[in-house]
């Protein structure tokens, strides 16, 4: 029996449809973190965290760039208990878009970079831009991830 089978006996312990929502929880963040790249980006290039007295205007690099994508994959594995929640899609990125925005905060600036406990190093407006940011990847991904899941609904039903 094949180990992709449908009955119990040799199966793998979680189904197809289960891999096929991690994949696509897994695409709808890489596409949030595409989105919240961009505007990141955007807004250092514009200038407008500099207007505002923070000082995040990375670069556009491919290591740059990766590293966001796979991140924002990995936090949309979190995608199918946020958009299944009453609430609009709006809602629903804010919600979840707190959470990489709580790690970035209070984990990622104090332990990893210089810039301590909400990136103050950085400007004083710092954690109103990270969460902003992390609000765009999460509207995005919860948009993406809801359109893929209600098209997949709406071909099962026929």
């Amino acid at each position: 029996m094949s180990r992709f089978s449908s009955s119990s006996e040799g199966s793998l312990p979680i189904s197809i449809p289960h891999l096929q929502e991690v994949a696509w929880s897994f695409a709808a963040g890489a596409l949030g973190g595409l989105a919240n790249s961009v505007t990141v980006w955007l807004f250092g290039l514009l200038g407008i965290t500099a207007l505002l007295g923070v000082a995040i205007a990375p670069e556009w690099t491919p290591a740059w760039l990766y590293h966001r994508i796979v991140w924002g994959g990995l936090w949309g594995l979190l995608l199918p208990f946020f958009a299944r929640s009453r609430g609009s899609r709006l809602t629903q990125g804010l919600l979840i878009g707190l959470l990489p925005a709580i790690a970035q905060l209070f984990i990622v600036f104090p332990i990893q970079t210089p810039h301590g406990v909400l990136g103050l190093g950085l400007g004083g407006l710092t954690p109103a831009f990270v969460v902003l940011f992390n609000v765009v990847w999460g509207v995005v991904a919860v948009a993406f991830y809801r359109l893929l899941t209600d098209a997949d609904a709406r071909q099962l039903r026929g």
